[in-house]
């Protein structure tokens, strides 16, 4: 269902909107979540380590295309929110193809750099086959990765964020029996694991999209337009790269801490394994809500509303905190039983201990993260994409720096210690733009 964000309470839109989207990522991250559980519980510590190791690099591939469907997404909800549906549709369809082109050259750029991004990870030799083949079959299927991503954005700028979930639910509930049967029944390893994730997110992408070309059949306009707009695309790069760049080096830093990681050992790499998933599985929750503020922000300035985005962004932040307390308090009281359940209880105390300290150390600084991710969803979905990136940079460059300069003498807890210090330098530098006021007139449509 199409909504418009433009009328009615701030507080009960965004709440209605980013329910659904919230429900959305919790199914796609619990079936991320479960490929690491299925594997360490059913085949071992080095399968999870395995997962772990090559999953910066997934992430890599994800952010580009979570960065480019944010561009789409925002544009969509501008064009949206003054009305200009002609236009829109131009965007829509201009975003498809931008997107699945990108797509195309990742997949194969991928699939040729894939062994050797393992090898310069320093990667251990016990899982370096298994993280090759996992990594391998994953590149393949970045295709359908994209088109479920571009789908689910342009579904979102359109203001129905409970599409995306019902294909979210299918595709996950699907994700996790394939899981079971490949690996227990099948007893196809870390490739089982692989192989369930690209059939699923194959199935769910191909069936959003068509659901997708439906519903814009759907949406009544007199006026003629492009399939392909070169004007369109230049406004959608103009959010999607800042947001691709952003997301990319978000990425490029957890490789570069991977890296560390793996210079650990196996014990410390599947327990960081273990619990960064855990984390991805919160902080993925706080973008959710920071994606649903951006599009209500868009849909807001493009109307020239700048008051209702004020009203909104409060709101926003009363939603994310009782998050934010929710899930610090789960981590600091059940973090071992959470890392621990990733494990197949066999010699595994060092594995849960050093992910439940680094569970301990994210719970501190969420609240903090909360607020940043809030506020840079108001700036991106304005159009202020500068200081969307040097806020994001800031929280980067802070967390490599001091993961790497402390390592000698703290070890794996610098690299926990610079998840918190990170996001608090850069919800000051957010806060700083916000308060600056300069976010406002930055649209154009």
């Amino acid at each position: 269902m199409i909504k418009d964000m433009t009328t009615g309470n701030p507080a009960k839109v965004i709440l209605a909107f980013s329910l659904p989207m919230l429900l959305s990522m919790a199914f796609q991250q619990l079936y991320n979540i479960a490929d690491s559980v299925i594997a360490g519980r059913f085949v071992g510590k080095d399968a999870l380590a395995a997962i772990g190791s090559s999953f910066p690099v997934t992430m890599l591939f994800l952010a580009v295309a979570m960065g480019a469907s944010v561009g789409s997404s925002v544009v969509i909800s501008q064009l949206f929110g003054v009305k200009k549906l002609a236009k829109m549709k131009s965007a829509i369809w201009t975003s498809i193809i931008a997107i699945m082109a990108l797509a195309a050259l990742l997949t194969v750029v991928g699939l040729i750099i894939c062994k050797p991004i393992i090898k310069l990870l320093q990667t251990p030799t016990e899982i370096f086959s298994s993280a090759n083949t996992y990594l391998y079959i994953y590149i393949a299927g970045l295709p359908f990765l994209f088109l479920y991503n571009a789908a689910t954005a342009i579904f979102t700028g359109l203001g129905d964020s409970r599409t995306p979930l019902y294909f979210l639910i299918f595709s996950s509930v699907f994700n996790i029996a394939l899981d079971i049967v490949f690996v227990t029944a099948v007893k196809m390893g870390v490739s089982g694991v692989a192989w369930a994730t690209f059939i699923a997110q194959g199935i769910s992408g191909v069936l959003a999209m068509g659901t997708l070309f439906i519903r814009i059949a759907k949406i009544k306009n007199d006026e003629k337009y492009k399939k392909f707009d070169f004007s369109l695309l230049k406004n959608i790069a103009s959010v999607a790269v800042p947001s691709i760049l952003q997301q990319s080096f978000i990425s490029v830093g957890q490789l570069c801490v991977q890296g560390l990681i793996n210079s650990f050992g196996t014990e410390t790499i599947a327990g960081y394994s273990a619990a960064i998933k855990v984390n991805i599985f919160c902080v993925a929750i706080f973008n959710t809500m920071s994606n649903a503020l951006s599009s209500y922000t868009a849909q807001n300035t493009g109307a020239g509303n700048y008051e209702r985005v004020k009203k909104g962004y409060p709101a926003a932040i009363a939603i994310i905190m009782v998050l934010a307390v929710v899930f610090a308090a789960v981590l600091v009281f059940l973090g071992k039983y959470l890392v621990a359940f990733f494990t197949d209880g066999k010699d595994d105390a060092n594995v849960i201990n050093l992910g439940k300290r680094f569970l301990w150390f994210v719970a501190a600084g969420y609240p903090v993260v909360a607020y940043k991710v809030i506020t840079d969803g108001l700036l991106r979905g304005s159009g202020f994409m500068s200081a969307f990136m040097i806020s994001t940079f800031t929280d980067l460059v802070i967390r490599v720096v001091v993961s790497f300069a402390f390592a000698p003498l703290l070890g794996f807890t610098a690299v926990c210690l610079s998840f918190p210090v990170g996001w608090v330098l850069g919800a000051i530098v957010s806060m700083g733009f916000y308060l600056s006021g300069k976010w406002k007139n930055k649209v154009k449509v």
